[in-house]
């Protein structure tokens, strides 16, 4: 288990590892707190799972781009630690089931051989950056966002400012003004965009702000249509370190972006940003995006000429898959992925066609799907040919045929509803009784196991949410029945109406409702967001109140789809955000690990790393130690705000100054090694001021 220590050449992926195998080893003998661990593991990818014992690994796959090798060592991964089956998310990440604790850190130090991480794939951190699959080849796209979308991702990895946040952030790349990526529901979204400047053609984006789902949705505010390319990285940091600081850390359920941005408005939000950029690293931060498309060249590899498929199946497959690609002569192949599962033996044999006959990439989907990029249109005959001996050509992609669902109570902690075995029979509806709208790309269908909108229901034209219904001393699987979510583009999006709730195994007949009464009643052309509109939210109420009733439930109303047992609601405690309880011990202990990080970056000449992990370690222990005292707060700022009020002001600990004056000169001075080095030995100072108070408060 130790030989991974010696095998991977970056040390700090190597330190980064080597801790979560210590820290595995320091909970088993119960000397680090559950909740602790859990948010450190969370960090590092390792999820726990609905079955005990196991958890779930998520790979982090930025932008949603995997190269043959990385593909073949998942696969490796997968067979050597788990069951073989590899799990597509809608944030464009992989994730593996089933796998030992003791064995992550060796699975971890398997996927870096060659340059997969999952650190910061999970908890309270930056999450995955997503961007459109067809960024680089999209024939409407005003420049291609991957090396922008890169570059965030590079920055934010480990990055001091959001290892510990209150609830994760998520950010998205779309690639045009179609808003694919969905900028309109993230904490941050980008859309690109192109002015001209004293005769100069300038890159830039529009900038979208605190949107979300769950369940309570939230558009995104446009606070800018255009940010200029080089002031992108330094405005993202900005706004993650106000996030980290005033965000909600208290209550679980008010700590995304969105409610900051409700409590405090959009103008103080940015007003805050503004405030912090003397403090940043960088004031503009060009991309170096030439050098990108320098190194991506298309491939012209030699394909073996095959003969035209006959027949409609492959008639309707390039009507659904094949996407025309801004390059001339070269297409990109839609894969429809049932639920975002496949497995190892067709993933490497994918992986070996793109390799040899494309251009050595795919991207997955945020419909959990895969995107073959760059083939050239000669060879579709072949690709349909070699696709289809790996059951990889139904016909479909990206329609309401294509449903997109989270795991649900399969594996997920917080699942009500089976979401999984809902969406394989509505599939099965769809391809039986309306194959008509198997080239429908206006509808789409989306089922949560929950409100929390990992299956993003609450955007879609026809979105269910896993729910439960009590019938006298019993309860049943429910769904809630959404209507009328739709991207408008453009930074521009609008959420599903909640319309009724019904017993799960009556979603086939709300389906077959819906979609009669949308084919019988909608006018030629009509889009169906316009078509719920006319009609109202009532009038499909009134549809489908039949549905609701539970006067005449039968047996198997009392089983979920999927199941065999009847129905038990179990939820178990969520780790989507990995909020931690923390001890007075162990948060004092942090707060010197978090010291000796910015010693370390102080040695490595990384100032302004070393400024936030000093920032860090001040709130740590400040934190720790009101604890102590019994009392809470519910933000970074209030910590800083109420230790004076409790401590300085009182003459309990003597700073020779307010904390606060302590704790904000990172705000008033720039990143330099001088200031780095002084702020470091005030944190120095303060936090053995408040570690001898401790140690007095514990020996009285």
């Amino acid at each position: 288990m130790q030989s991974f220590r010696t095998e991977i050449e970056n040390p700090v992926v190597e330190k980064d590892i080597i801790e979560l195998e210590k820290k595995i080893a320091l909970f088993k003998d119960g000397k680090i707190d559950e909740e602790k661990f859990r948010s450190l593991r969370l960090a590092r990818g390792v999820y726990g799972q609905r079955q005990p014992g196991v958890q779930m690994i998520r790979i982090k796959l930025p932008y949603g781009k995997v190269t043959s090798r990385q593909l073949h060592r998942i696969c490796k991964v997968s067979d050597e630690f788990s069951t073989g089956r590899l799990h597509i998310t809608t944030r464009q990440d992989i994730q593996i089931h089933y796998v030992s604790l003791d064995r992550t850190p060796e699975l971890w130090a398997e996927l870096e051989k060659d340059d997969v991480t999952l650190r910061e794939a999970c908890g309270n951190t930056v999450r995955n950056v997503t961007a459109s699959e067809t960024a680089g080849i999209d024939p409407k796209e005003a420049f291609d966002v991957t090396p922008y979308a890169d570059a965030t991702f590079r920055y934010m990895l480990r990055n001091p400012i959001c290892q510990e946040m209150g609830r994760k952030f998520k950010m998205a790349f779309s690639a045009s003004e179609e808003d694919t990526a969905l900028s309109y529901l993230h904490d941050l979204g980008f859309i690109p965009k192109v002015k001209t400047v004293d005769g100069q053609e300038q890159r830039g984006f529009k900038v979208m702000l605190g949107g979300g789902l769950g369940s309570q949705p939230r558009n995104a505010d446009i606070i800018t249509d255009f940010l200029a390319e080089d002031k992108l990285i330094p405005f993202i940091e900005g706004v993650v370190r106000i996030f980290d600081r005033h965000g909600e850390r208290a209550k679980r359920m008010k700590a995304r972006m969105k409610f900051l941005i409700k409590d405090i408005g959009v103008e103080e939000f940015l007003r805050l940003v503004e405030e912090e950029q003397k403090a940043l690293q960088f004031q503009s931060y060009p991309i170096d995006y030439k050098a990108y498309e320098a190194t991506n060249q298309i491939a012209t590899p030699e394909v073996p000429a095959v003969a035209v498929p006959e027949g409609e199946a492959y008639q309707n497959w390039l009507k659904t898959n094949v996407l025309s690609q801004k390059q001339a002569g070269y297409v990109s192949i839609g894969i429809k992925v049932h639920l975002g599962d496949f497995y190892t033996d067709k993933a490497r044999k994918l992986a070996d066609l793109v390799s040899k006959y494309a251009n050595d990439e795919i991207r997955l989907t945020l419909r959990q799907n895969i995107l073959i990029r760059d083939v050239q249109e000669a060879a579709l005959p072949f690709f349909y040919q070699e696709l289809q001996k790996l059951d990889f050509v139904a016909f479909g992609y990206n329609t309401l045929g294509d449903l997109t669902a989270c795991p649900g109570t399969d594996t997920c902690n917080l699942g009500i509803a089976s979401s999984t075995g809902a969406a394989h029979i509505l599939e099965e509806v769809i391809a039986k009784e309306y194959p008509q709208h198997l080239f429908n790309k206006d509808l789409s269908i989306k089922i949560s196991g929950c409100m929390n909108a990992c299956g993003q229901h609450n955007m879609a034209a026809i979105g269910f949410q896993g729910m439960s219904i009590k019938v006298g001393k019993s309860v049943i699987p429910a769904l809630q029945v959404l209507l009328g979510g739709a991207i408008l583009g453009d930074g521009e999006g609008r959420f599903a109406d909640k319309v009724i709730k019904i017993p799960s195994k009556r979603a086939p007949q709300a389906l077959r409702v819906i979609l009669d009464d949308f084919d019988k009643n909608a006018e030629k052309g009509e889009a169906f967001v316009n078509y719920y509109d006319r009609q109202g939210q009532m009038y499909f109420y009134e549809q489908l109140k039949p549905l609701a009733s539970t006067d005449d439930v039968v047996d198997a109303d009392y089983i979920d789809w999927g199941n065999e047992q009847a129905y038990v609601k179990a939820v178990g405690v969520g780790e989507c955000a990995g909020v931690v309880i923390d001890l007075v011990a162990t948060l004092l202990l942090e707060a010197r690990e978090k010291l000796a990080n910015a010693e370390d970056s102080l040695n490595e000449r990384k100032w302004s790393d070393s400024i936030y992990h000093t920032y860090a370690t001040l709130v740590n222990a400040a934190k720790a130690i009101m604890i102590s005292e019994g009392k809470s707060a519910n933000s970074y700022a209030n910590i800083v705000s109420q230790f004076d009020e409790i401590f300085v002001s009182t003459g309990k600990i003597d700073l020779g100054s307010s904390f606060a004056d302590v704790v904000y000169e990172l705000q008033k001075n720039e990143p330099t090694e001088e200031f780095a080095k002084a702020y470091y030995a005030k944190a120095e100072k303060v936090y053995h001021i408040i570690g001898d108070y401790r140690a007095k408060e514990v020996e009285a």
